[in-house]
């Protein structure tokens, strides 16, 4: 199927944005559900908080470890039976998950969920990239996005309370539930997606690896993702701490702030899109990385304050936060070249994970727990956020630049430009 030209949508086109931003919402849910199961799980398992945190963190650095692997295979095959083959794998671990008797045998079913689960992205943004011209591209990653903040308003609350009425597998379960109908619309409904096989590059697998990796424009993208990887992995883990010990909220507040946080994020991820592609990609990376660093120097310094002040400026922060994934996003998808797309795509999302798996360690010794729970040197995580945030609005303009190089190269001189 050729690239969308018009900024309107058919039918397919809505039915492919839905359907991937729906298997976007089963895999960063069971990616997400694992951290406010953990009281559960230090409960019934028997774990400490270190075996705990190897759980979270297993499925991250296998995720990467298989994004590497896979990279480069990533071009030689359908997208379709590419997603289908990693989404039945991820189906079948977070199955395993839901069944697990124990805490070495859920260990054993997040890095098997992992090897297949953290593929899946870079195949959904290769397909985008294939299906999608850059000039809709935003609007695209907008809806996609959601899954994010849809996670946090329905997966997240409906898995806790099916944990407490039934079993901490129950979440699992449910994910396997709703990734079954998504497997199967994908089976009947989508399309083949083998274009970029006519031009495939000629070598095998690691060949086709090692040439991707590198090339100086790709090298500089994966530096790019890595720094983006790390704002976001460096604040997560601590955050709930830092908001129940530091700025007094209750636990029970806890819902409501993400929620809240959640429901905004709905509303404004697509707006976030259709603006990358109206203004331009960068300019809106620009802004978010502005707001992004703005709140983040406030809410790291804050103490004990009022919950409403609380939400509106953890609203403020993500909007910044997504305002700079939606747009990165989108830029990174017009980087590659068409036969290069899956090795690309893969190599970035196992950048993304291994950046923020190590991004949650480094921040595990920057800050410090006192004897009453206080989070110590969270200011000093914060300047540390600001400063890699700034550094990727340099190396993102450098990829704004090749960028719009490249499109202009592209496009036919009787059209305008595509706005990058």
């Amino acid at each position: 199927m050729s690239e969308t030209k018009t900024s309107t949508f058919i039918g397919y086109e809505k039915f492919i944005i839905a359907l991937l931003a729906t298997l976007q919402f089963t895999v960063v849910l069971d990616f997400m559900v694992i951290s406010p199961l953990g009281y559960i799980l230090l409960d019934k398992l028997s774990i400490s908080t270190s075996q705990f945190g190897l759980v979270v963190s297993a499925y991250a650095f296998s995720a990467g470890a298989a994004g590497l692997i896979t990279a480069g295979f990533a071009d030689k095959f359908d997208r379709k039976k590419l997603l289908l083959f990693f989404y039945t794998g991820f189906v079948i671990g977070t199955f395993f998950c839901g069944i697990a008797p124990n805490y070495h045998f859920l260990l054993m079913a997040r890095i098997f969920t992992g090897l297949f689960g953290g593929v899946i992205s870079s195949i959904s943004f290769a397909i985008i990239t294939d299906l999608f011209a850059i000039n809709v591209r935003g609007r695209v990653m907008g809806f996609v996005q959601m899954a994010f903040a849809s996670s946090q308003v329905l997966g997240i609350p409906i898995g806790l309370y099916l944990a407490k009425a039934f079993s901490w597998h129950a979440p699992f379960l449910m994910i396997v539930g709703l990734s079954i109908i998504v497997g199967l619309l994908i089976v009947a409904y989508m399309k083949p997606i083998n274009a970029h096989l006519k031009i495939q590059a000629k070598g095998n697998a690691f060949q086709h690896l090692g040439k991707t990796v590198a090339r100086p424009e790709y090298l500089q993208a994966f530096a790019a993702t890595t720094l983006l990887a790390t704002g976001g992995f460096m604040l997560m883990p601590f955050g709930t701490a830092y908001g129940v010990n530091n700025l007094g909220i209750k636990e029970a507040e806890l819902p409501t702030l993400y929620m809240i946080t959640g429901i905004c994020m709905l509303v404004f991820s697509p707006f976030i899109g259709k603006l990358s592609d109206k203004i331009g990609k960068y300019k809106v990376f620009l802004a978010g990385s502005a707001v992004t660093c703005i709140m983040t120097l406030i809410y790291c310094n804050l103490s004990v304050t009022p919950l409403w002040i609380i939400i509106g400026l953890n609203v403020l922060l993500f909007i910044g936060i997504t305002g700079r994934m939606i747009s990165a996003s989108a830029l990174m998808t017009a980087v590659p070249e068409p036969q290069d797309r899956g090795a690309f795509m893969g190599v970035n999302s196992s950048v993304q994970q291994i950046a923020g798996g190590i991004a949650s360690l480094i921040a595990g010794f920057i800050v410090s727990e006192s004897s009453t729970g206080f989070i110590e040197n969270y200011p000093t995580l914060g300047n540390v956020v600001v400063l890699a945030v700034v550094i990727t609005a340099l190396l993102m303009f450098r990829i704004h630049k090749y960028v719009t190089a490249k499109v202009a190269m592209t496009t036919p001189t009787t059209a305008p430009d595509p706005v990058v």
